[in-house]
């Protein structure tokens, strides 16, 4: 089976969409949205074309948050924290 950027990247992504939907819904998620970046962070790594899957990462993200309704509030401040993070994780 042959593994895609993808199919690396989508679940890393559809797990900070669900913390939003949760934060959207009145939950504070802060600390598990930084939790869920920086193992994500780790985890991209440490496989062999890890600037690309983390560029993918933080592309998703931006594109997820843009293109959310503007009064879901929360759900768009939530993902556009999780792309902040990863993009200063990924120059450390």
């Amino acid at each position: 089976m042959r593994t895609t950027i993808v199919g690396l990247v989508t679940p890393h992504l559809l797990r900070v969409v669900d913390l939003a939907n949760e934060a959207q819904k009145g939950m504070n998620v802060d600390w598990h949205v930084r939790d869920a970046v920086a193992k994500t962070m780790a985890e991209l790594a440490d496989q062999y074309n890890a600037p690309t899957l983390v560029a993918a990462y933080v592309e998703g993200l931006e594109n997820v948050a843009e293109q959310a309704p503007k009064f879901q509030t929360d759900y768009v401040r939530v993902l556009k924290a999780a792309a902040e993070q990863a993009r200063r994780l990924r120059r450390d």
